[in-house]
């Protein structure tokens, strides 16, 4: 039982208030309970796609990288990759850029699990580096 009833109660018990304010009391205080209640009621926050992927470096010499990337560029180029020629892709894979496993990714899929990717690295010299979806 709530403070509030039991201090109506402890009133009405000593003779402070009548039945009627009584109820009239728990009434309220009963409604003012539902409103907290409802409004602190939390609900599953929406998902949005990330707009982007972040490269950060902070190197230990002064020297910043800040890296955005937006992801229908990363989208754009995994369906690029689908389009490229025979003897294109084999080039590349000679010099061991190997792109066929991008032709047949998901891409809805890749930008929900980049949605959980996050890299962080803090070298021995002082060196940062993040990488990270937003």
């Amino acid at each position: 039982m709530s403070d509030s009833r039991m201090k109506i109660l402890e009133m009405l018990s000593e003779g402070k208030i009548t039945a009627d304010e009584a109820s009239s009391l728990l009434e309220k205080v009963s409604a003012s309970e539902n409103v907290t209640t409802e409004s602190v009621e939390v609900s599953e926050p929406t998902r949005t796609s990330p707009r982007y992927l972040r490269v950060v470096v902070d190197s230990a010499d002064g020297d910043k990288v800040n890296v955005k990337v937006p992801m229908s560029l990363i989208k754009t180029g995994i369906k690029l990759s689908a389009l490229m020629p025979a003897d294109a892709a084999d080039a590349m894979k000679d010099q061991g850029i190997d792109l066929s496993m991008l032709r047949d990714l998901p891409t809805d899929e890749l930008i929900e699990a980049l949605r959980e990717l996050e890299v962080n690295v803090d070298s021995a010299d002082g060196d940062t580096v993040r990488v990270f979806t937003e």
